[in-house]
């Protein structure tokens, strides 16, 4: 079960969500990604910020982690991106089998 991860990234624009996603599903470097909005609350050089962003759930595993930080650094516009991978450490045989299969 620790091969398989969840990396999370944020990011300001739909479009570049998208783009990301595509990359990583495209190159095998993830199964899948979910996208979703969320509203993000944070001190940025000293200032309140309230953003509306965009969260990317990325099913991967950790082998494929260097490339898919890479991918991600390559798209993202942010200068200092969000990316944080998290290991599972549960899920249902299929799905995780599904995972492996998709990135191999």
């Amino acid at each position: 079960m620790a091969e398989a991860l969840i990396v999370l990234v944020t990011v300001g624009e739909r479009s570049e969500a998208d783009n990301i996603a595509q990359a990583l599903v495209g190159e095998k470097l993830a199964a899948c990604v979910g996208i979703m909005p969320i509203e993000s609350v944070y001190l940025w050089e000293g200032e309140w910020e309230n953003q509306v962003e965009f969260q990317l759930v990325i099913k991967t595993v950790k082998s494929r982690y260097p490339q898919v930080e890479a991918k991600i650094l390559e798209h993202h516009t942010y200068e200092i991106p969000e990316i944080i991978a998290l290991p599972v450490v549960a899920a249902s045989e299929r799905y995780l089998n599904w995972v492996i299969q998709q990135t191999g």
